[in-house]
C-alpha cells in the first residue's frame, strides 16, 4: 500500500536531439516503406484478381451458371422470400444483441476484436516492428504509462466504515450487500500484511489469528478471535477483529478498540526492547507498530462518529506526530474531514499547505477541499449573470481554476455533490480518479459543501467547463497526467452491482454496433414488406437477376 506520486504536471514534450536522429530516420524509413507497399500492393492485387476473373469467364461458364441461378430464382415461391427475410432479420438481431452485450461488459466490439486478433494476420496485417536497440524515442510515453499504472492501483479507503456497525446494518435494512467479494478479499490481504509476521508461530494466539484473517466466513473469523482471547487475553488483533465485525454499534466498537489499545501498547513496548536482536524481532516490531497505529486511528474515527470532534482531531494530530513515516495510511484525509466538521478552515488550509505538494500523490479529498476553500471566499456573492457582465475577479478566477483542477483529477465527483447521482456506502478500497473514490469523497464531504453558502452553485456553474478546456483527456492532460483508461474495469470490481458505475469519458459506440443495428433494422423492414407484399418481392428478385445476368456476361 505504499504511495506513488500521481504527477502534478503533465509531462512535457521531449526535445528532439541529434542523438535520437538515427532512430527517428529509421522509423520514418520503415513507415514510408510500409505505406508504399501496403495500399499499392493491395490495389494491384485486386486489379489482378478482377482481370483473372474476366479472362476465365468463358472456361468457368459464368454465363451459363448465372442463367441457371436466374431460372432457380424464378421458380421460388413467395413463402421462400418471407422465410428468408424473416430468418435474416432474426440472425442480424441476435448478432446486434450480442454485440451490445459484449460492448457493455468488455467495452469493445466482439467482431472488431476477433478481426484484429485473428483475421488481420491472415490478410497480411503487419505487426509493430521492434524498437531499434540503443534508441529510446518514447520516454515520455513510457513515463505516462507508468503513471497510469500507478494511478490505477487500488488504495485502502482512509474513511472506510465499520463492517459490523455500519456495513452489516445496511444489509439488515436493505437486504443488499454493500461490499463486493473483490473488495473484501483485498481487505483480507491487508489484514494479513498488517497484522501477521513470521514470529506468529511462537505465540498460539497469534497463530489462531493468522488463520482467522484467511477465513471467508465472518462467523468463523469471530469464533477464531474468541479462541485467541482464550489463549491470550491480551491479543490485540483479536479485539480488532471483534471491533470491526462483531460490534453492532460504534460505541461497542470503541470499547473493543480500547481493549485492543491497552493490549497493543503492552506488546509494542516489549517489541521495542527486543528490536535490535535480529530480523525476526524487526518484523515483529513492524507488525506491532501497524496494530498500534491501526487501533489509534480507528479510535479517532470512533470519536469522530460519536460527535467528539475535537478529541478526534487531537488523536489524529498526535498519531501523525508519533508515526510521521506512515504517510501511506493517509491519516491527513481523516484530519481534513474532521477539521471541516469543526469549520476550522484556517487549520484545513495549513494541512493542505503541507500535503497538497507537487511531489506528493493527489486525491479527491485534497483537490476538492482546496477548491472548497477557494470557493468559500467568493461563493456567497457569486452570480453567473453578474460575472458575465463585469467579468471574473481575481478571487473568482482562483476559485474556478481550483474547481477545474479538482474536476480534471476526478471528473465523477461533481455529479454526487450536485446530487445528480445517488450515493451509496463507500467501499473499503478506492481507485484514485475513479468512481469509487468519488463515492467515498462525496459520502463524507457533501455536508461540508452544503454548509458553505453558494459553493455548490459555483461548482454547478463551472465544473463542466473543464471538459471544454481539455480536448481529449484520454490522450492529453492539462494539469495532471492523462486520465487513465483502466478505471472503469477496477470500479466495477470495487462497487456493488446495484450501483450504476460512472464512466468517463463515455465510450463511443464501435462501428460494428452501428452496422449490425442498421443491418437488423433493414432486414426487419424487408421481412415486414415481404410478408405484406410477397408477390412484389418475387417480381423484384426476378428483375434483379435478369438485370445482373447480361452485366456479368
Amino acid at each position: 500500500m505504499a504511495d506513488s506520486g500521481s504527477g502534478e504536471a503533465a509531462p512535457a514534450a521531449r526535445p528532439e536531439g541529434s542523438a535520437c536522429a538515427p532512430g527517428r530516420w529509421e522509423r520514418l524509413r520503415r513507415r514510408g516503406a510500409g505505406l508504399a507497399a501496403g495500399p499499392w500492393a493491395r490495389a494491384l492485387g485486386l486489379l489482378a484478381a478482377l482481370g483473372l476473373l474476366y479472362w476465365l469467364r468463358v472456361p468457368l461458364r459464368l454465363r451459363d451458371n448465372l442463367a441457371a441461378v436466374t431460372v432457380f430464382l424464378s421458380t421460388l415461391t413467395p413463402k421462400f422470400y418471407v422465410a428468408l427475410t424473416g430468418t435474416s432479420s432474426l440472425i442480424s438481431g441476435l448478432i446486434f444483441i450480442f454485440e451490445w452485450w459484449y460492448f457493455q461488459k468488455h467495452g469493445t466490439s466482439f467482431i472488431e476484436q476477433v478481426s484484429v486478433s485473428h483475421l488481420r494476420p491472415l490478410i497480411g496485417g503487419v505487426e509493430n516492428s521492434p524498437p531499434v536497440p540503443g534508441f529510446s524515442d518514447n520516454n515520455g510515453e513510457n513515463e505516462t504509462n507508468r503513471q497510469n499504472l500507478s494511478e490505477c492501483k487500488v488504495w485502502r479507503n482512509p474513511l472506510n466504515l465499520f463492517r459490523g456497525a455500519e456495513y452489516s446494518r445496511y444489509t439488515w435494512v436493505t437486504g443488499k450487500e454493500p461490499l463486493t467479494y473483490y473488495d473484501m478479499n483485498l481487505s483480507a490481504q491487508d489484514h494479513q500484511t498488517f497484522f501477521t509476521c513470521d514470529t506468529d508461530s511462537l505465540r498460539p494466539s497469534d497463530t489462531v489469528m493468522q488463520k482467522a484473517w484467511r477465513e471467508r466466513n465472518p462467523q468463523a473469523r469471530i469464533k477464531a478471535a474468541y479462541q485467541a482471547l482464550e489463549l491470550n487475553n491480551d491479543c490485540a488483533t483479536a479485539y480488532v477483529l471483534l471491533a470491526e465485525e462483531e460490534a453492532t454499534t460504534i460505541t461497542d466498537a470503541e470499547k473493543y478498540f480500547k481493549q485492543a489499545l491497552k493490549a497493543g501498547e503492552t506488546v509494542f513496548r516489549k517489541s521495542q526492547h527486543c528490536h535490535p536482536q535480529n530480523s525476526q524481532h524487526e518484523a515483529q516490531l513492524r507488525r506491532d507498530t501497524n496494530v498500534l497505529v491501526y487501533v489509534k486511528r480507528r479510535l479517532a474515527m470512533c470519536a469522530r462518529k460519536l460527535g467528539r470532534i475535537k478529541e478526534a482531531v487531537k488523536m489524529m494530530r498526535d498519531l501523525m506526530k508519533e508515526f510521521p513515516l506512515l504517510s501511506m495510511l493517509n491519516i491527513h484525509e481523516n484530519l481534513l474531514e474532521a477539521l471541516l466538521e469543526l469549520q476550522a478552515y484556517a487549520d484545513v488550509q495549513a494541512v493542505l499547505a503541507k500535503y497538497d505538494d507537487i511531489s506528493l500523490p493527489k486525491s479527491a479529498a485534497i483537490c476538492y477541499t482546496a477548491a472548497l476553500l477557494k470557493a468559500r471566499a467568493v461563493s456567497d456573492r457569486f452570480s453567473p449573470e453578474t460575472a458575465s457582465r463585469r467579468g471574473l475577479s481575481t478571487a473568482e478566477i482562483n476559485a474556478v481554476e481550483a474547481i477545474h483542477r479538482a474536476v480534471e483529477f476526478n471528473p465523477h465527483v461533481p455529479k454526487y455533490l450536485l446530487e445528480m447521482k445517488s450515493l451509496i456506502l463507500p467501499p473499503e478500497h478506492i481507485l484514485k480518479r475513479g468512481d469509487s473514490e468519488a463515492v467515498a469523497y462525496a459520502f463524507f464531504h457533501l455536508q461540508h459543501w452544503k454548509r458553505i453558502e453558494g459553493a455548490l452553485n459555483l461548482l454547478h456553474c463551472t465544473w463542466e467547463g473543464t471538459f471544454r478546456m481539455i480536448p481529449y483527456p484520454l490522450e492529453k492532460g492539462h494539469l495532471f497526467y492523462p486520465y487513465p483508461s483502466c478505471t472503469e474495469t477496477a470500479d466495477r470490481e470495487l462497487l456493488p452491482t446495484f450501483h450504476d458505475v460512472s464512466v468517463y469519458p463515455q465510450k463511443e459506440l464501435p462501428f460494428f454496433i452501428h452496422f449490425t443495428a442498421g443491418l437488423c433494422s433493414f432486414s426487419a423492414m424487408l421481412a415486414v414488406l415481404t410478408h405484406q407484399f410477397p408477390e412484389l418481392m418475387v417480381i423484384f428478385a426476378k428483375a434483379v437477376s435478369i438485370v445482373s445476368s447480361p452485366g456479368l456476361a
